[in-house]
């Protein structure tokens, strides 16, 4: 369950919001001598600002594929070519854009709290094949079951303190 909130979090992390975050860069991969290779391996990114992005090459050559990466990645930001460096001004986002975020916010964290669900399922399913091999009495079902079901509870807390934090992130102007 501890997985789901962190996996929740890893996604919600790359989705942008009006503020500058290095995060946002996490999932994109450029070419690198013939090789995918995450953009943190090839450039430091850095937010100067709350607006803006820059990402700087270890190597000259690598500049015009991260600039490809970044496109393809259609994170919504227009790569600027200064040199060695690349700069990513971040755009303001519009009421649409920012309501289109949230739903995305929402489903990851519905897709979250399935993953919690589930493994609930499956504890409640080992708990009964056990009682029902006599490895444990029905009132150790009954508590067992209390148990799953409170650190479902618990977990699933989290997930939508998680999920409105990022909201209220999204939708901050």
């Amino acid at each position: 369950m501890e997985k789901a909130v962190e996996a929740a979090s890893r996604e919600l992390a790359n989705i942008r919001t009006g503020k500058a975050t290095t995060t946002i860069l996490d999932g994109v991969k450029v070419e690198y001598y013939g090789n995918p290779t995450p953009l943190k391996q090839v450039a430091s990114v850095s937010a100067p600002d709350p607006k803006l992005l820059v990402v700087q090459p270890w190597e000259k050559n690598v500049v015009s594929e991260i600039v490809k990466a970044i496109q393809k990645a259609d994170l919504g930001l227009n790569p600027l070519v200064e040199g060695n460096v690349i700069r990513l001004p971040i755009p303001p986002l519009n009421e649409e854009r920012r309501r289109e975020m949230v739903k995305l916010v929402k489903k990851f964290g519905e897709d979250g709290k399935i993953a919690i669900r589930n493994i609930r399922r499956d504890a409640i399913e080992k708990l009964k094949k056990a009682q029902k091999d006599t490895q444990i009495t029905e009132d150790d079902l009954h508590s067992g079951q209390k148990k799953v079901q409170e650190f479902t509870d618990d977990f699933i807390k989290r997930m939508d303190a998680v999920v409105e934090a990022k909201e209220a992130e999204v939708m901050e102007v």
